[in-house]
């Protein structure tokens, strides 16, 4: 049997950037990890090693946000891996961090990739954590990704930010919902990050690196692990009591 006090996080979207931080900042607080990719299983499954080498168990399930209609099977795998790795039935933290960013003007932006954004960021999220909660204990925490995007606007992401803000409701509603179980559920919202999302332009593109570290309290573009010791952090157990809140990371953006 495995030690019933070891914590298992689920993290969604976790073969690279935000997402795969996360999941190695929970690691190194003991936390284990079950990861979703989409397409990227190779990357997925070192970042299992990586976990493993740390000391902790790990596993990774494939899993497409946008494809609701797969929900029930993925819980069923859930459970099943539950069962096989650990000898139990449920886990502690969701993080629902799997999605893609596209930059896009407004007068630009199409019907299908508003339905993309809108089937992995809101149905997504709203369906897979409702088919989730039968494995989530008593007592655990939903943490939800939005962006700083939803607090202030940068032209080009009015339809990314869209999805965000109703993900921002949405937490509060959770949060109201589950409280009789003890859930706690929150919002991280980080600010412009380093990674390969969205085209990887924060990354790349130096005039818009330099234009973020200007407006930025702090003087600079965030890097991943800015982000993952704070979600980790957010879901220890001093941290209990922090229930229904949007939490920027973002080093001070646009204050």
């Amino acid at each position: 049997m495995s030690d019933n006090k070891t914590k298992i996080a689920l993290v969604t979207g976790a073969s690279r950037g935000l997402g795969k931080n996360t999941a190695l900042a929970l690691a190194k607080k003991g936390v284990d990890v079950i990861v979703t990719y989409n397409s990227s299983e190779a990357e997925a499954n070192s970042l299992v090693s990586a976990i493993e080498k740390l000391g902790g168990k790990a596993a990774a399930l494939q899993l497409d946000t946008t494809k609701s209609e797969s929900f029930d099977n993925f819980t069923a795998r859930v459970k099943q891996l539950l069962q096989e790795k650990w000898q139990t039935e449920q886990f502690d933290f969701l993080i629902n961090n799997a999605g893609i960013g596209i930059y896009k003007p407004f007068a630009e932006t199409t019907e299908e990739e508003f339905d993309r954004l809108m089937n992995m960021h809101v149905k997504g999220v709203f369906f897979l954590t409702q088919k989730l909660l039968t494995v989530i204990k008593d007592g655990g925490r939903i943490v939800n990704i939005s962006s700083g995007l939803a607090r202030f606007a940068l032209p080009g992401y009015s339809a990314y930010a869209t999805m965000k803000g109703a993900i921002e409701v949405l937490t509060r509603y959770m949060a109201k919902e589950l409280g009789a179980r003890q859930i706690a559920v929150n919002t991280v919202a980080p600010g412009a990050i380093e990674t390969d999302f969205g085209g990887g332009a924060v990354r790349d593109d130096r005039q818009l690196n330099d234009f973020i570290a200007s407006q930025t309290a702090l003087g600079r573009a965030g890097v991943p692990d800015d982000l993952g010791g704070a979600i980790a952090l957010l879901l220890s157990e001093d941290n209990r009591w922090v229930n229904a809140q949007r939490i920027e990371i973002s080093g001070g953006m646009f204050l």
